[in-house]
């Protein structure tokens, strides 16, 4: 009766966490304890011949985004899981096999007829997922037409970068556990303008049917790559030994490791190189016994001793941080790991100082708490900010009920702070020589109480100069970068105020309909919705945006901010514009731009499209190098696509 309660328990607790990590809401499990409990679940269910309704272990998680739902032509199984390099070497069974990430996302199944684009279905429960097409111009990697006479159907999986979800976070203060959670949630938007600005890109991970006979994996992959698509990366394997499985193991955790793939991964996918044979498996479960496997990596985790928690007040939450007795994970010493929010400390049951913890690194890269063994004392919430002393308070979201701690005064200096940083940053103001630390240092002086004092620092030159690790030097770098910095584009002046909400991609948007001092004078004066009909924008931007500008403090810093500057506005988008409708991917450094951004940008205000990756429906590559045998230069070849060096841009477009 015991183990039958317990494995209740279990089903319920998995269940939940599953929902959660499914559907964009915070994360109740990390993947470790959730493979523990599920490996427990197992082990019962197979010591008592029991199955209880709703076991994890005999169904699919799904997502449960709203809309039309659509039956799998072909369903989309799980993978059976291993952590043992002899339990691989041992399914492989001396058939060639490949290796690939296991990407952390949502999984999409793409199908095209006739070279169109006919559908983009979310995995669900396997079985029945739920159409999601109309989003599909926010999604990057989804070409809408191929060169593909056929029936094509491609699975693949919908992932954030880090750098992307870091920024994307860091604009708009919104909270997600992580990169796959912020994926997640966005797919449930309605508008392909919304989710374009979260930065989500399709990567395939297998070719599930197409009307030619391909037995190859690899040459599937290689199909799918000349068709446009940018695919996982993936290595081959003849000969599945013991050896030579570890070898091109450590060749992927040392990419892990040294950070080197960008995006959030939780293992490897290995599948055989001869499709008739994979396809010849049985099916147990929900699990095809030869259509692949998951290899995770072995968790190495060590226990240490919580010494304190520190509370750190960034822009929009003060964030609880575990300090404690340093520990070696994957050759580093680790000694302190972010609690993400009130929640997590809940979950995890954190104490006082003395509580013993389990440690691990997530993914090889980010050092995380996933447990209490032994819990002393309590966890104290501050009660005040711990850099103004004003009152926190606790913000539970509406979406995820996630409680995070805030403070309650609107002009902490460490808000400030952040906001500064954000102001000179080179996407902002781009005001060179003025850095986090350097801020912080005249902040403490108290020369920095609103954003037009950073231009009244060319008043200070000496006591700048009489600082201890300033002088003469860097005096005058300082003020140089100001005086560049007070001709400035619409956009990124925006940007620079920390508008909430308000993004470069948004601040663009505003400006190709409306010049800066119109659009400033119209927010002051119309409705919180007014700006909602502009495409990318919608009510909730609008509202933002509106609020901020009609805000008399914010007017009197932005009027007086404004009398150091010269605006540049951007152009509005012009449809008899010789960029109107191309589609443009942009590589490797540039001469004639400040950065790639900056081209990025010009291209973007003038009716062009930038993609991330080259694809059928891209119409010029831009390279400096335009003999790079990279594989963004090969694809372009392959598809037939020019590749413009930036003075070919600039002599075919910007001389027009």
């Amino acid at each position: 009766m015991r183990k039958k309660e317990r494995m209740l328990a279990l089903i319920q607790q998995l269940n939940e966490a599953s929902n959660a990590y499914y559907n964009g809401q915070r994360e109740i499990l990390s993947d470790q304890e959730w493979d523990r409990l599920f490996d427990e679940l197992k082990a019962l269910e197979e010591q008592t011949g029991l199955i209880l309704p709703d076991s994890p272990t005999q169904k699919v998680s799904a997502d449960e985004i709203v809309g039309q739902k659509e039956i799998h032509e072909f369903p989309a199984l799980s993978l059976a899981k291993t952590k043992s390099v002899n339990e691989l070497v041992k399914w492989a069974d001396g058939h060639p096999i490949w290796m690939s990430w296991k990407l952390d996302g949502l999984t999409l199944v793409v199908t095209y007829e006739k070279g169109k684009l006919e559908k983009v279905v979310t995995r669900g429960d396997g079985h029945v997922g739920t159409n999601i097409t109309h989003l599909v111009d926010g999604l990057f990697g989804i070409p809408k037409e191929i060169r593909y006479p056929g029936r094509l159907i491609v699975r693949g999986e919908a992932i954030i970068s880090y750098v992307d979800f870091e920024q994307y976070v860091r604009e708009t203060g919104e909270n997600y556990a992580n990169p796959r959670n912020l994926a997640s949630g966005s797919l449930s938007l309605k508008k392909a303008s919304e989710v374009l600005e979260r930065k989500i890109h399709f990567r395939p991970f297998t070719l599930v049917h197409c009307d030619q006979e391909i037995n190859s994996w690899g040459d599937r992959m290689g199909f799918l790559t000349k068709l446009g698509f940018d695919v996982v990366e993936h290595t081959f394997i003849e000969k599945p030994s013991e050896e030579s499985v570890q070898k091109v193991l450590k060749q992927f955790s040392e990419k892990v490791k040294q950070r080197k793939n960008p995006y959030p991964v939780d293992g490897l996918v290995i599948v055989y190189e001869d499709i008739q044979y994979a396809s010849s498996g049985t099916v147990t479960g929900h699990h095809a016994t030869r259509s692949g496997l998951a290899f995770k990596w072995a968790d190495q985790s060590k226990l240490s001793k919580l010494i304190r928690v520190e509370w750190s007040n960034a822009i929009s939450t003060i964030t609880p941080v575990a300090v404690f007795e340093p520990v070696e994970l994957e050759g580093t010493t680790v000694q302190r790991a972010s609690l993400a929010n009130i929640s997590e400390c809940e979950r995890l049951g954190i104490g006082s100082g003395g509580t013993e913890v389990e440690v691990i690194k997530a993914n090889m890269i980010i050092p995380k708490v996933i447990s209490v063994v032994k819990k002393v004392g309590n966890l104290e919430i501050p009660t005040l900010c711990p850099v103004c002393g004003k009152p926190t308070k606790i913000h539970v979201s509406e979406i995820s009920e996630t409680k995070t701690l805030k403070c309650s005064n609107a002009h902490c200096p460490a808000k400030a702070l952040k906001k500064y940083v954000r102001f000179v940053s080179k996407q902002g103001m781009d005001i060179d020589g003025i850095s986090e630390a350097t801020l912080s240092t005249f902040i403490a002086q108290g020369w920095i109480q609103n954003y037009g004092d950073i231009y009244r620092l060319k008043d200070r030159k000496e006591a700048i100069e009489n600082l201890d690790g300033f002088g003469l030097k860097s005096a005058e770098n300082i003020l140089t970068s100001l005086e560049k910095a007070q001709v400035v584009r619409g956009d990124k002046f925006l940007f620079a105020l920390s508008i909430p909400l308000v993004g470069i991609d948004v601040a663009s948007r505003l400006l190709r309909v409306y010049p800066l001092m119109e659009l400033i004078t119209l927010a002051k004066e119309k409705e919180l919705d007014f700006f909602s009909h502009i495409d990318g924008i919608g009510p909730q931007k609008s509202e933002a945006f509106v609020r901020w500008m009609k805000d008399l403090n914010n007017q009197k810093e932005m009027e007086d901010l404004l009398s150091f500057l010269t605006i540049e506005d951007l152009h509005k988008v012009s449809h008899d514009s010789v960029l109107d409708g191309l589609t443009f991917v942009v590589t490797g450094e540039v001469h004639y731009f400040k950065n790639r951004n900056e081209l990025k940008e010009w291209i973007s205000a003038r009716g062009g499209k930038v993609a991330s990756v080259v694809s059928g429906s891209t119409d010029f590559l831009i390279n400096n190098d335009i003999h790079s045998t990279s594989s963004k230069n090969a694809k372009a070849k392959s598809l037939g696509i020019p590749i413009l060096s930036e003075a070919d841009f600039m002599t075919r477009f910007i001389d027009k």
